[in-house]
């Protein structure tokens, strides 16, 4: 089970890395109307739109394994109590009982309120 988790830390953190790298090279919708204008020359002349929706498909790959590790992740680094009938809070009341409640202090009073040396 150890070795599942950290193949799965190993595809989330690659998958993560990737991701921010692809949404860093690709440009926004805005790029496109100030090549409109004249502020800048566009590549073709319909512009960039076959390397966009690579890279937004490939993006959309990447952010699906994203999340498919993250959710395994969370379901398989869950410990689970040996019994799993009943409600959740039965559950949770097997794993962590609520400890007695203790006695009330009763301040000091008198002399014993003066601290000694």
């Amino acid at each position: 089970m150890n070795v599942l988790l950290t193949i799965l830390l190993a595809v989330q953190m690659i998958s993560a890395v990737t991701m921010v790298g692809l949404i860093l090279v690709q440009h926004g919708k805005g790029a496109d109307m100030g090549a409109a204008f004249g502020s800048g020359g566009s590549g073709s002349l319909f512009g960039a739109s076959g390397s966009a929706n690579f890279l937004s498909r490939t993006t959309a790959v990447l952010a699906t394994v994203f999340f498919v590790a993250t959710l395994l992740l969370a379901y398989f680094g869950t410990p689970r109590a040996a019994s799993s009938s009943g409600s959740v809070l039965e559950n949770a009341a097997l794993v962590a009982p609520v400890p007695a409640a203790a006695a009330p202090v009763v301040p000091a009073s008198g002399a014993a309120q003066i601290p000694a040396k």
